[in-house]
């Protein structure tokens, strides 16, 4: 397609944003629920769950840049992106309905299989998608309009799904498999719906056959993987890449341990867990509206350094002050409202920080298709959502590391934890969010893209298409 000069439509940008609610729902589904699920309902040893969601990760490391690298080459009618997103949409659904369903008795290798089966269906429905974030427009500030509202949409499915949980299928019983299953079937047909109402919303701009493109100098599968490999080796994603892995490693701890913390440390009445996702949601749409101003403030580099810090403050203030004995009771009404605002403060700044970085990998493309002469959106989205996937399932597996470390039972009531297992499991938890924190802060300094290098980019394969027309198509 040719790329949207100025403001991108409204209806444009919402039907992109709609396609990250299954990325949303899988995400909120993997880091929040699948463990407990299979740890303290199913009765798997949380070493176990916490490694086969680690091993499926191994197979995202060949699918998400295959499904980019494919979807860059594809020529259909219907565009470059599109027929992924019509195709895979109901696979999807039906395997993540059986995720939360397992035939017969739980078991390493049923849920090895789920999940790798759950994450090959997710690429092919969202690293096509993410990626017509590049392809719809070049300019800066745009970008991370079309970035935030996916971001929106992807928090509000996975959120609805958590206040589904929370106050329809879980509401007095947790630890229910039934409400599981029901969970399951809810998030299959919105994830289905979703996807599908996405591409036909984008049909009337990215439904057309693309330009040629420059064929792989080696050809074949090795041209494929020598292309990935060019490509991920841009040393300003590579700094990205570091960035996201430290970022999403400590969301992918915090949600996993989530539903611990607020059954055996904060001791959440049901009220409280139906309130906590639409807080936790009125703290992205905090995010949504303040990421555009604070970005043209800051930049989209120092703003994801300091947010970065300052998220993960809010977040750790609260149960340090409770390990030192300086909060309030556990459960009270002080200690509820207190932990809701830090916890208010802590996402909006920790989303706007994921935000940014998201924002920032579009922006590589055209560093990329300077040296290169190609557009590789898709590629570029792969590997970045690589990145994610590796480090939630990592944040994950460290979560099944410290609450095995700690001493925490299976099949446990809150009650009947010992005060010395809960204090162990939350300063490490603490020390894990700070070092990670740290990282990301130190690392993302290192990203050498401005807003006036991206501009001066742009113009410059702007001045080259109208010297070349035909050479600057090629390229595209």
């Amino acid at each position: 397609m040719t790329p949207v000069e100025g403001r991108v439509p409204t209806r444009l940008t919402l039907a992109n944003g709609l396609g990250s609610v299954a990325y949303g729902i899988k995400d909120n589904g993997f880091s929040t629920f699948l463990l407990l699920f299979y740890n303290q309902v199913l009765g798997m040893d949380a070493r176990l769950v916490s490694l086969a969601l680690l091993i499926a990760l191994v197979f995202d490391g060949l699918i998400d840049p295959l499904v980019g690298h494919v979807s860059d080459r594809t020529t259909s009618r219907w565009g470059r992106r599109l027929p992924f997103l019509y195709l895979a949409a109901i696979p999807l659904a039906l395997l993540w309905a059986l995720l939360w369903s397992p035939v017969g008795a739980a078991s390493f290798p049923v849920l090895l299989a789920s999940a790798i089966a759950v994450r090959a269906a997710v690429a092919f429905c969202e690293v096509p998608s993410a990626a017509l974030v590049a392809e719809i427009t070049r300019d800066y500030d745009e970008r991370t309009r079309l970035t935030r509202t996916r971001f929106l949409f992807a928090w509000g499915g996975g959120l609805l799904m958590l206040l589904l949980a929370y106050g329809v299928f879980l509401p007095q019983a947790m630890l229910a498999r039934e409400g599981y299953r029901l969970y399951g079937i809810a998030g299959a047909v919105l994830m289905a719906v979703t996807v599908i109402v996405s591409a036909i919303g984008q049909h009337k701009w990215v439904g057309h056959p693309p330009p040629p493109r420059p064929q792989a100098t080696t050809g074949g599968v090795r041209g494929a993987f020598a292309e990935i490999r060019e490509c991920l080796g841009h040393p300003a994603f590579l700094v990205l890449m570091a960035a996201i892995v430290a970022a999403i490693t400590s969301q992918g701890i915090t949600f996993s341990i989530s539903n611990y913390l607020l059954l055996f440390v904060w001791k959440f009445p049901p009220l409280a867990l139906q309130l906590y996702p639409l807080m936790l949601f009125a703290s992205v749409v905090g995010s949504f509206l303040l990421v555009t101003p604070l970005q043209a403030i800051f930049g989209k580099r120092d703003l994801a350094v300091w947010t970065a810090i300052v998220g993960m403050t809010f977040w750790a203030t609260p149960l340090t002050l409770r390990w030192l004995g300086l909060w309030w009771p556990d459960g009270s009404t002080q200690s509820l409202a207190a932990m809701f605002a830090f916890t208010f403060l802590s996402n909006m700044f920790s989303v706007i920080m994921t935000m940014s970085l998201w924002s920032m990998v579009a922006d590589v493309v055209e560093a990329s298709e300077v040296q290169t002469g190609r557009r590789s959106e898709g590629t570029f989205a792969a590997g970045a959502f690589f990145a994610a996937k590796c480090s939630t399932g990592i944040g994950i597996f460290v979560t099944g590391l410290l609450l095995s470390l700690s001493g925490m039972p299976a099949n446990a009531r809150p009650a009947d934890v010992s005060p010395a297992v809960i204090a162990d499991l939350t300063l490490t938890y603490v020390a894990c969010i700070a070092v990670l924190a740290t990282v990301v802060s130190l690392v993302i300094r290192r990203f050498p893209i401005t807003r006036r290098d991206h501009e001066a980019r742009v113009a410059l394969l702007a001045r080259a298409a109208l010297a070349d027309p035909e050479a600057h198509t090629m390229h595209r």
